[in-house]
This record gives C-alpha cells, sequence and structure tokens, in this order.
C-alpha cells in the first residue's frame, strides 16, 4: 500500500502555535514517529507538508527589513522553507526509525507546481497572508510591488493570489526516488508556485497554492492508493461548534459533496480538506482520511477518522 500524508503546516509548530527551530524540531519527531509506525507495517509513505507559519516568519522578516533589503519574493519564500522543512522531517524520520531498529533512506525534494499564468487570482488577488501592519508600514511594502488592502480596524494585510495546481512539474523525480525505495518528502506548501512562458521556460510566481489540493494532485502524480490528510482533530465534523455537532466517519463522496455544499465545512480550515479528499477519490484513489496523528496506524485499515469512499460499502 502507497499512502501519501499529508500533514498540516501547524503540525510543524507547538500546541500554542509558536514555531522556533525547537518547536519545529519536536513536532517533526512526533509526527515522524507516526511515519515509522506506518513504515514498520511495510506500507510506502509519501509525505508532503503544510508550510503557513514558516512562510509567516519569513514574511515578518521581509517587513522588518523592508527598508533596508528588498524582500524576499513568495515561490523563494516556499522553497526556503519546503527546503528547512525537508531537512527537519529527514532528521526526524532517521530518528524514529533507529529507535525502531529499522533504516530506510530518505530524500527531501524541492518541488515546482504549475499554474496557468492567466488564473483569475491573479488580476485580483484575494488570498490574505501574513500579518496586519499599519499604513505606512504596508506602503513600504506597496512600493516594493506588493498588494496590500485596507481591512479598517485591524490594519492593511497582503493578499496574494491562489491558483488551481495543474501538474506538479518534477513528478519524475519524485516517482524516480519512491520507486528506488526512498520516503520522499515533496511538494511542501502545495509546491512552489510556477508558470510556463510562452518560448518554454519557466519563471515561479508571487502565489499560495492551496497545500491540501497540492496534496491530491501529488497522491495522483505518485499513484497513491491512499490519501491521508493530517489534521487537528480526528474526524471532519457535521453542525461543528452547535449541539448537533457529530463527527463524520466513512462516507462517500457523493455524500461529502452534498455536505459541503450544505456549509457544514468553513472555507478556511476543514473546506479545503474535504475538497481534496473527494478529488483524490474522484480521480480513482481508492480512499481519502481526514483525521490525526495518533489515529495514523489504525487510519490505514480504514478504520479511524473520516474516510472517504468512492460508493457505499454497505451496497
Amino acid at each position: 500500500m502507497r499512502v501519501l500524508l499529508a500533514l498540516g503546516g501547524n503540525a510543524m509548530t507547538n500546541a500554542e502555535g509558536r514555531a522556533r527551530p525547537e518547536d519545529q524540531i519536536a513536532a517533526a519527531q512526533v509526527a515522524m514517529a507516526a511515519v515509522a509506525d506506518l513504515l514498520a507495517h511495510d506500507v510506502e509513505v509519501v509525505i508532503t507538508h503544510g508550510n503557513g507559519p514558516q512562510v509567516g516568519n519569513l514574511l515578518v522578516k521581509n517587513e522588518l527589513a523592508a527598508a533596508v533589503v528588498p524582500p524576499v519574493p513568495l515561490d523563494w519564500c516556499g522553497a526556503q522553507t519546503q527546503a528547512t522543512l525537508g531537512f527537519i522531517l529527514m532528521n526526524a524520520l532517521e530518528g524514529a526509525l533507529r529507535a525502531r531498529g529499522l533504516a530506510r533512506p530518505s530524500a527531501a525534494l524541492v518541488t515546482r507546481t504549475l499554474v496557468d499564468a492567466d488564473d483569475a487570482g491573479f488580476t485580483k488577488p484575494t488570498k490574505p497572508i501574513g500579518r496586519y501592519l499599519s499604513a505606512d508600514e504596508a506602503a513600504v511594502l506597496v512600493e516594493h510591488g506588493e498588494t496590500w488592502e485596507d481591512r479598517g480596524e485591524k490594519g492593511w494585510r497582503r493578499v496574494v493570489a491562489s491558483p488551481e495546481p495543474l501538474e506538479i512539474l518534477d513528478a519524475s523525480a519524485v516517482q524516480a526516488l519512491v520507486e528506488a525505495g526512498f520516503v520522499v518528502v515533496a511538494n511542501g506548501g502545495g509546491g512552489i508556485p510556477t508558470v510556463r512562458e510562452a518560448d518554454g521556460s519557466l519563471r515561479g510566481v508571487e502565489a499560495v497554492i492551496d497545500k491540501d489540493l497540492g496534496a491530491a494532485l501529488l497522491a495522483r502524480t505518485v499513484d497513491a492508493d491512499v490519501l491521508v490528510i493530517a489534521t487537528d482533530v480526528p474526524h471532519a465534523v457535521l453542525h461543528y461548534g452547535t449541539p448537533r455537532a457529530s463527527d463524520l466517519g466513512t462516507v462517500t463522496v457523493a455524500q461529502l459533496r452534498a455536505y459541503a455544499a450544505e456549509g457544514h465545512f468553513a472555507s478556511g480550515s476543514m473546506g479545503p480538506k474535504v475538497d481534496a479528499a473527494c478529488r483524490f477519490v474522484e480521480a480513482g484513489g481508492t480512499r481519502a482520511i481526514i483525521t490525526d496523528l495518533t489515529h495514523l496506524t489504525s487510519l490505514v485499515g480504514g478504520d479511524a477518522g473520516t474516510v472517504v469512499v468512492p460508493t457505499d460499502p454497505h451496497r
């Protein structure tokens, strides 16, 4: 069985959301202990991850230094965090495997994802990122070509495009490493957003790809049997935040799409995970699972978390 494990960016911070180096290393050790348990059960694992808190840290450094040095572009932030988190995860995985008397090679691949240069998001950016700034602070960054919006009392916030991921450009390298027996960390943060010019050349762009949609695309690309979206809750929840709240177990794609259309899943949190799970199964995946890391080994058998399947298993 081949599993694509998608770790949320917050899975690389501590419980309070701090992303100090020691917090990220400790969080990686927890996540990779779960991965090592899967590998011990002869499950192939490909890993991807979010990078929101880590990119957020780089953006703060950009803001503080903007009057001194030019800000690092957003695609560079993605590349830097892919490499850093990949390094941390590989170290943590090696330690977890050694503690179990196991050995598996690992590799982290800085990965580009193709997007359409004509995606509507580039004309009117809407994805908010980073922290709120005063008008004067934002003006310095606007002079560097960034788009900032006045959000009223909270201040100004940067907005960028969030284009649809179309293709994992480095898929052949990922696949070759997987077939050679490596545990691969790839496509972090949904991939580095890249466009193809008219002459065929490639160029990184200032954008944010949804990490869950990027995970679904990577899972299809590497022929994963199961997509696992690891988050901080054991299930998706219907009627969240109300007295009628209930955990969602095994559900068909059609049922889950219907629940989403009824507004059960917030667009900024569970919504993209639900969409990604549905896309993977609709494209031929055996099943997709949304749950937390503590249930990782049991969920591969299909008995934990929210499990998305093509058709009703009882029919």
